[in-house]
């Protein structure tokens, strides 16, 4: 109360009409004499801050309300989750049916978690060393619910269809979270085990190309028409993700430090390698015997060599020869072509570069590819197709060589360009720890500066939108008058009448391999071009581009395949110890 501060307010109490106010605590005026409380209040013409809750609480609400730096809580296996999630949602869209994302990639992803211990068990490896809470309803990752039925998160209902370990209320046992102290080595990543998983040891461990590895199983499963070069061709082209895919995460799942090394990946796929993981993945899992691969599959060597010679602009009355060489190598007989992890030791049949070797051996048998003989039969073949031009042509195997060593040249200078091009920096910078955040950032900031003056300077042409993809990588049409297909061409320059059947005019073959390497060596066989014909380099070359492999992987595979094809030859030269290269067929 202050009477000195209420004496200019001369009012008359509407009460009992004196003339006597005070000041309450509130600033309002208050009869002495009856201690009655008007509405009025004094005004303060004072800039000090008065002791008002009201003022107080809108002080509250005009600050600026600061994001948080940390984000959610998340796991490294989420972000591998988030990676296959995208990568399941581009197979999609390829027209690969949403069984595969949601029935056989599901219960592999989760069959993975169990069998590493980090969901779907009794003791889930987060709960080692440190006391947590079990997760209830985290609001941090109401998001993951809207994922497609990709596991949502660990809060998924259902069970491994084999093999899950329940609790006793049936309940599948969640992995627990806790955000550890700052202190240590906890500190230095975005995820919460972050910085220990590469301390872990006894497990398969995820990684980015672990995830192709997981694909292809889903599609091997699934029986899709998508080979594996198919897919490793798909990631070059940026149909699927893989570079820089943590780029998707979700904004409050923050990745730094440790999360760097674990999620970014600077170098193609191999098909070497992720084969490699495929086979490890397999038997890691303890996967059953995958469906059959029968002769109406997209994966059988009948069916992959017609599509191979159409990429390869061979004549299509060559599929009757591959026929008869897949049949009698025995290599298209169901229990040879189908996966079996278990039953064959993790054994599985390339069925793209076995596809190609067979017609390299097709190849070998018409041509015998010895720089003489193909050159011998083309130019009968030009000549009987410059006097009969009306007639259908024969098969040139020197005009077709020339087509398709520029096509060649043409495509691979292109895809060599592309790879010398492409920016693997990520658009979301990534850094050690928050005090590197600003350095980081503002050098991100100064090379897309850069980047800009220079493309304004070279005036650079538009880059190119991508491409839609395709199982193939060459196209021919009759119609294309500026190269020849060469579908409808005949075989008939090369075969001859033998009685009742046709056999080819060349009645050599020689073996690419005479010795094979010992049980306990790495590999099969060596190649080394200058041992080679010129014919067959340049086939070996072309076949192993369009499936992105190394040259001597094709060439172990023909040598595989003609081992099963001569095998009283190679029982023959086991016991000689010289002999000649070239064989009778």
């Amino acid at each position: 109360m202050d009477l000195e501060e209420a004496k200019e307010f001369r009012e008359r109490c509407t009460q009992c009409s004196a003339v006597s106010w005070g000041l309450t605590d509130e600033g309002k005026y208050y009869c002495t004499s009856c201690h009655s409380v008007t509405e009025r209040s004094k005004e303060v013409l004072s800039t000090e801050p008065i002791p008002n809750t009201k003022i107080k609480a809108i002080n509250r609400g005009l600050k600026k309300k600061k994001k948080p730096e940390k984000g959610w809580d998340w796991y490294v296996c989420e972000g591998f989750q988030h990676i296959l999630c995208q990568q399941a949602e581009a197979l999609k869209t390829l027209g690969i049916g949403p069984e595969l994302k949601n029935q056989v990639l599901h219960n592999f992803w989760k069959r993975y978690l169990q069998k590493s211990k980090q969901a779907y068990c009794e003791n889930p490896v987060y709960t080692c060393g440190r006391k947590a809470s079990e997760l209830g309803d985290n609001p941090s990752h109401s998001a993951w619910d809207s994922e497609p039925e990709l596991l949502s998160g660990f809060s998924c209902p259902s069970a491994l269809e084999s093999g899950t370990e329940s609790q006793p209320d049936g309940r599948t046992r969640k992995p627990v979270r806790s955000r550890p102290s700052q202190s240590g080595m906890y500190f230095c990543s975005g995820s919460l085990d972050g910085a220990e998983y590469s301390l872990r040891k006894g497990i398969v461990k995820m990684a980015v190309p672990r995830t192709l590895a997981f694909c292809y199983l889903s599609l091997l499963w699934q029986r899709e028409t998508v080979t594996f070069s198919d897919l490793l061709r798909f990631v070059e082209e940026g149909h699927i993700p893989y570079i820089n895919a943590f780029e998707h995460f979700p904004e409050e799942m923050k990745l730094y430090g440790r999360d760097k090394g674990i999620f970014t990946i600077e170098s193609w796929p191999t098909y070497e390698d992720i084969y490699k993981k495929v086979i490890e993945l397999a038997i890691f899992l303890d996967l059953p015997r995958f469906p059959d691969i029968t002769e109406d599959c997209y994966l059988h060597p009948n069916v992959l060599c017609m599509k191979y010679l159409m990429e390869v602009n061979l004549p299509d009355e060559m599929n009757d020869f591959t026929c008869q060489v897949v049949k009698m190598a025995g290599i298209g007989e169901v229990g040879f072509l189908t996966f079996d992890p278990i039953g064959k030791k993790g054994q599985a049949v390339k069925y793209d570069v076995q596809a190609m070797a067979v017609i390299v051996i097709v190849l070998k048998l018409l041509f015998l590819l010895d720089d003489s003989v193909e050159w011998t039969l083309s130019t009968v073949a030009e000549r009987y197709n410059e006097e009969n031009k009306e007639d259908k042509p024969w098969f040139d195997f020197r005009k077709w060589y020339q087509v398709m060593k520029k096509s060649f040249d043409e495509k691979k200078q292109q895809w060599e360009e592309a790879r010398a091009k492409y920016v693997w920096k990520s658009e979301k910078p990534l850094y050690y720890s928050s005090i590197d955040k600003s350095v980081v950032y503002k050098r991100r900031e100064m090379v897309l500066n850069l980047q800009k003056q220079f493309s304004t300077l070279v005036d650079s042409t538009p880059t190119v939108a991508k491409k839609s993809p395709s199982s193939f990588q060459f196209n021919w049409s009759e119609e294309d008058t500026n190269r020849t297909c060469f579908h409808g061409h005949s075989l008939q320059g090369i075969l001859q009448k033998k009685g009742q059947s046709v056999i080819t005019k060349n009645s050599l073959y020689w073996l690419s391999t005479q010795k094979f390497c010992k049980s306990y060596c790495k590999h099969v066989t060596t190649y080394e071009e200058s041992n080679f014909s010129l014919s067959y380099q340049f086939i070996l070359n072309l076949f192993s581009f369009l499936l992105r492999i190394k040259t001597y992987s094709l060439h172990e595979e023909v040598s595989l395949i003609e081992k099963r094809l001569f095998k009283k030859k190679y029982s023959e030269g086991e016991k000689k110890s010289s002999g000649s290269r070239k064989v009778k067929k």
